[in-house]
């Protein structure tokens, strides 16, 4: 038996037995799969649609030619986009700085700078004659070789920014409101107290430790619907489902409004119908939302509180109905929005209801409000029965 070796550019030295080469070996393969792999053609990228894109863009030449104004730019500015291919920018969307010079002649130094990438966003005014409204532009430069070919601006409505601010605004002034009343109890009790101790009976004490516990449980709940609701906005509600007894749940609800003096038992009428399905859902969160809406009705109605869960198809259905005014028709479809406490307000921030919407329909849910038979309001939630998520 002899050996012979023979050898190519491309490849590794291998013996041959009697003229037949051995296999290759797996790393030679491998390689050879990674330079196949390199060499092949990438896929084609598909043409962009800038009219699926949320935000308003305008493209422009170095010049500040118009090359690209796609819907929403249109939609926003209130501009035809079939109007605009070839036109001036300044023709088109005269905007001005904070100072009311015009952006884009005040921004050629900066599109002159190779280094220069863009602008931040900010604040500017389209004025039209007759017409100003208040835009915010984010700017691009694109430059090849280090020069200016295109300028790229993302155009957003201000309305949906201010809203926001008026919300976050809104949250922080009744937050302070709603802390002012218990914090200055709270002060008041502890400081007198502490000041006077022996002056008191035990009666007196007990009385004036209880207003402070009592508050001291208000303010927590304030923290805990503010926590939830800028979780809520920010869209991070965390689900956590297991097997939930939602007749437990409502018994622990209404046990605990018993418990904290808020009702006596006979207040309340509880009924199940129909057989409840196997429940899928975030305990801590439906027993949430089972609270606001007893508490709503405890707080704001008035006679018995009657609660009825029955089973469906595909879940369960509850009811939390009250006899006092109701909600009016007018007014509810602004129920679950943030702050809307209605005619008779009193305490609470308005946020219960605006929460409680919000779990349910993580859950996959709805809830409505309408008249209960007695009279008053019916809130009505329907859940699926879900199932186990597995990470």
């Amino acid at each position: 038996m002899t050996h012979t070796v023979t050898s190519a550019p491309d490849q590794a030295r291998r013996p041959e037995v009697d003229g037949d080469a051995l296999p290759a070996p797996g790393p030679r393969a491998d390689g050879v799969a990674r330079r196949e792999a390199a060499t092949a053609q990438p896929p084609p990228v598909l043409p962009m649609n800038w009219d699926d894109l949320p935000d308003g863009i305008v493209i422009v030449d170095r010049e500040g030619r118009i090359e690209v104004f796609n819907a929403a730019a249109a939609r926003i500015t209130g501009v035809s986009a079939a109007t605009t291919p070839g036109q001036h920018l300044t023709e088109v969307l005269p905007l001005l700085d904070e100072r009311g010079n015009d952006w884009w002649e005040c921004s050629r130094v900066t599109r002159s700078l190779p280094r220069v990438t863009g602008q931040p966003e900010r604040r500017l005014t389209l004025a039209r004659q007759g017409d100003e409204h208040d835009l915010n532009v984010t700017v691009r430069y694109v430059r090849v070789d280090g020069q200016l070919a295109h300028v790229s601006l993302s155009l957003r409505d201000t309305a949906s920014r201010e809203r926001m601010e008026r919300n976050r605004a809104d949250l922080v002034s009744t937050v302070a409101h709603e802390l002012r009343s218990p914090l200055t109890s709270v002060k008041g009790f502890t400081a007198t107290l502490l000041a006077k101790w022996d002056r008191f009976t035990e009666e007196q004490k007990k009385l004036m430790l209880n207003t402070v516990n009592t508050d001291a449980d208000r303010v927590t709940r304030l923290l805990a619907e503010v926590l939830d609701v800028s979780r809520i906005d920010s869209g991070r509600i965390q689900m956590r489902k297991q097997i939930v007894d939602l007749g437990q749940t409502l018994r622990r609800v209404v046990d605990g409004k018993v418990a904290a003096g808020e009702a006596t038992h006979d207040r309340f009428v509880v009924r199940t119908e129909g057989e409840l399905p196997e429940m899928w859902l975030d305990s801590d969160k439906i027993e949430q939302v089972l609270h606001n809406l007893v508490d709503n009705a405890l707080r704001h109605g008035a006679g018995t509180v009657t609660i009825v869960m029955r089973g469906t198809p595909s879940g369960a259905e509850v009811t939390v109905a009250d006899e006092g005014d109701g909600v009016p028709e007018a007014s509810a479809s602004r129920v679950f929005t943030k702050f809307w406490r209605g005619a008779t307000r009193g305490n609470g921030t308005g946020l219960g209801l605006y929460i409680a919407r919000a779990l349910i329909e993580a859950h996959g849910g709805s809830i409505t409000v309408g008249r209960a038979p007695g009279g008053g309001a019916e809130f009505r939630f329907v859940v699926p029965a879900g199932a186990p998520v597995f990470a």
